[in-house]
């Protein structure tokens, strides 16, 4: 049994998600940060010893496991009279095509960046269509934002290489909106206060860590996934995601991430 941990449990509440948890993507959350690999099994025991002190329970996590399983992200299999839940072919490939986002501690943004311009009909069908496929930030309507060199297949739409010298306030705050920056702002200071309190890890159960792990990743990714990755000039004066992505490292060093065998073998 799991010893009484008071700072784990004011961990837990600083780090609670300010908007109602989604428990598919709190579940996908702990997946793709301890259970990506193929071999990996997490005991039903286990999922819900990590979720229930979020204050999640048996019944949402059922019902979370039966979308996931229904939209083919995770598959699970019966052994004895329990349940082991691990990813799908196609959840292992959405977790690891975020994962380069979520875990670069010091991400280095392009040096080249241009600008498409589209008119209606065929032309904004060809911008569309890039930004669901290709790394391209939406500007307004009818313009994008990419990085690199131009690309050579679009001819129905204009092309600039971009120069940013100075980046108007109303780009700035399409970019990078207040709620955003709200999000990054109580992130951080979550994971400073309890960085700040020095946290004793050799205290924590394993099961304790996975819980602490997946609610500052589910926090951080949610944060890390909605912003580009842009040249300082395109940031608003006070934006807080540099030091908030500091302060999520420094927690995240300070509760190694354990093996999913360690966390099904403590229960």
């Amino acid at each position: 049994m799991t010893k009484p941990n008071p700072w784990f449990d004011t961990a837990v509440a600083r780090l609670a998600d300010p908007q109602a948890f989604k428990v598919w993507s709190v579940i996908v959350s702990l997946f793709g940060d301890l259970a990506q690999q193929p071999a990996d099994r997490v005991s039903g025991a286990a999922l819900t010893a990590i979720l229930q002190p979020m204050g999640l329970k048996p019944e949402a996590i059922r019902v979370a496991l039966h979308r996931l399983r229904k939209d083919g992200w995770i598959d699970s299999n019966r052994i004895g009279r329990g349940s082991v839940h691990f990813l799908t072919d196609y959840g292992r490939a959405q977790s690891a095509a975020v994962t380069p986002r979520i875990y670069d501690e010091h991400p280095t943004p392009a040096s080249d960046w241009h600008v498409l311009i589209a008119e209606d009909g065929r032309a904004a069908d060809t911008l569309n269509t890039l930004l669901l496929t290709e790394d391209y930030i939406a500007l307004g309507r009818h313009a994008a934002l990419g990085s690199g060199p131009l690309p050579t297949e679009c001819e129905d739409l204009i092309g600039f290489t971009a120069t940013a010298p100075a980046i108007p306030q109303w780009l700035k705050i399409r970019l990078f909106p207040d709620d955003l920056a709200q999000a990054s702002a109580t992130l951080r200071d979550a994971a400073r206060t309890i960085s700040a309190d020095k946290p004793h890890t050799e205290a924590l159960s394993t099961v304790q860590i996975a819980t602490l792990r997946t609610l500052v990743i589910h926090r951080w990714r949610r944060v890390a996934l909605r912003h580009p990755v842009l040249p300082p000039v395109f940031h608003p004066s006070d934006w807080p995601e540099p030091e908030c992505r500091r302060s999520v490292f420094r927690l995240l060093a300070a509760l190694p991430r354990p093996s999913v065998s360690a966390i099904n073998d403590s229960l």
